[in-house]
């Protein structure tokens, strides 16, 4: 697996090894001990799976309390995806970093606890696979504005992106808890 340091401490690209042939290919995209050596050795505990349409904006979500790692997969389809440093002690404090993550390139995005995720439907639609280092807590739930001034992530946007109604109300990111 080639691993690809971010702008972001702990924030890691994943480039899995991928064996193709006339049959089409196999990787794995989750090897535990691969990931250790990635410097990703968290326990995870729960699996997501999200499905969206092209131009959706997911994000930017964090949980305050049972904060979550997570290790992001497009399995079909495109995305543009996100992370936020929320960890006041880092140096890339209030800093995003994106990467674009396919079917057809097959990387993975660790974002470590502590930080913001979000992403971009780029193609017509995509299917997003992602690993929980901690469960699902809605009360425990954040969402930064996928919009933020000061953050200003680059979406590469062509047109007003989807968003849900929760997704539409996120804090900015001077109102925003963050994490020590």
């Amino acid at each position: 697996m080639n691993v690809i340091a971010t702008s972001i401490p702990g924030v890691i690209l994943l480039e899995p090894k991928v064996i193709r042939d006339e049959r089409g290919f196999f990787l794995e995209s989750y090897h535990a001990e691969a990931m250790a050596r990635a410097g990703i050795a968290e326990k995870f505990v729960q699996d997501n799976h999200s499905y969206s349409v092209r131009n959706v904006v997911r994000g930017l979500h964090y949980q305050i309390c049972h904060p979550q790692g997570k290790l992001i997969r497009a399995i079909a389809g495109e995305i543009f995806d996100v992370a936020v440093d929320l960890r006041r002690s880092s140096p890339t404090f209030g800093k995003w970093y994106g990467a674009t993550l396919s079917g057809e390139n097959f990387r993975l995005l660790w974002i470590p606890a502590g930080c913001a995720h979000g992403f971009r439907v780029l193609s017509d639609g995509a299917h997003v696979l992602y690993k929980a280092t901690d469960f699902y807590h809605p009360e425990c739930e954040r969402t930064l504005a996928w919009d933020d001034a000061e953050v200003n992530v680059d979406w590469q946007l062509e047109a007003r992106p989807v968003l849900s109604e929760k997704d539409a109300r996120g804090k900015s990111f001077r109102e925003a808890e963050t994490f020590e």
